[in-house]
């Protein structure tokens, strides 16, 4: 059993996720890097799959190398860049080297990414990739072929609480449930209304199923706006950005954005913990997990 499934299935903990840099360059030695600073902290951390369609080293080589610092990855598998051939090799490449945690994403269009001109895939979207780590689960390949013994995958998946049609994302949190995800990590939300309604109709509907709000520690207004501008589905009001840029300390009211998203998406009914971004690199991360009342790991 994996160290998350521990946590959400069978305690009242909080479970902290981080997301894992991406990894272009510089070996082992920058995995470790990062691992250093993430591994005291976090229960576990996401190896992304090419996010917002950039390419990057592969996101099964990057959660193996995670393992091997002692962070337990949480491996994403995006449906943009790969046949349900490839996503069922994914999945069992994963189980090879005792990876359980896996994310099923369907994936940012490429026109979101550097490289436009890359050939989409989508074969499968997000709830039907969820559905595949099932069945491999239950001891058989799509083509029914048997896989014995069967891996053991503990499912998650992604979902938007802020992005209209508002009532649908709750019932899309719901699908990827009865697909088989156990718990959805949300995208990061600055409508606090909306996140509360999307977590109090899920957990409403579907109480089983847990939810990890996500939060991004930045330095200042020029990152809110690049997220609100660039990044598919983040959609951030005009006061929040003016909160930070007109602060006497607009570093310090960024961090002190995040610190009240955090204790605000913990409050919410089905929430079991966070998910945290950092792009800021300094001491803020150390801070907010003091401050949130956690413990470094020995």
């Amino acid at each position: 059993m994996s160290i998350v499934s521990d946590i959400l299935e069978n305690s009242n903990e909080l479970l902290f996720t981080a997301e894992f840099p991406e990894i272009d360059s510089g070996g082992m030695e920058i995995i470790a890097r990062h691992a250093a600073r993430i591994a005291p902290w976090f229960d576990a951390a996401n190896s992304t799959d090419n996010t917002a369609a950039h390419a990057h080293a592969s996101n099964t080589a990057v959660a193996i190398a995670m393992k091997m610092y002692g962070i337990e990855p949480i491996m994403q598998i995006v449906c943009r860049d790969k046949n349900r051939l490839a996503i069922e090799a994914d999945l069992m490449g994963a189980a090879l080297h005792g990876i359980e945690n896996v994310a099923m994403l369907t994936g940012d269009d490429v026109s979101a990414g550097d490289e436009p001109e890359a050939r989409k895939v989508f074969d499968l979207d997000g709830p039907q990739a969820i559905a595949v780590a099932k069945v491999l689960s239950s001891g058989q390949y799509l083509s029914g072929r048997k896989i014995n013994p069967a891996p053991y995958f503990y499912i998650s998946a992604v979902e938007n609480p802020a992005a209209p049609p508002l009532e649908y994302r709750i019932e899309r949190a719901l699908k990827k449930q009865r697909a088989g995800a156990r718990y959805l990590q949300l995208q990061i939300c600055y409508h606090p209304d909306r996140l509360a309604s999307f977590c109090t109709g899920v957990s409403t509907a579907a109480p089983g199923l847990h939810l990890i709000p996500s939060v991004v520690l930045v330095k200042n207004e020029k990152a809110l706006n690049f997220m609100n501008n660039k990044v598919p589905g983040i959609d951030i009001p005009q006061e929040t950005i003016d909160r930070v840029a007109n602060a006497a300390d607009p570093s310090e009211a960024a961090y002190q954005l995040v610190l009240e998203q955090s204790k605000y998406a913990l409050s919410l009914p089905g929430v079991r913990g966070l998910h945290i971004i950092d792009f800021r690199r300094d001491n803020s991360l150390e801070r907010l997990m003091g401050e949130l009342g956690r413990k470094p790991k020995l």
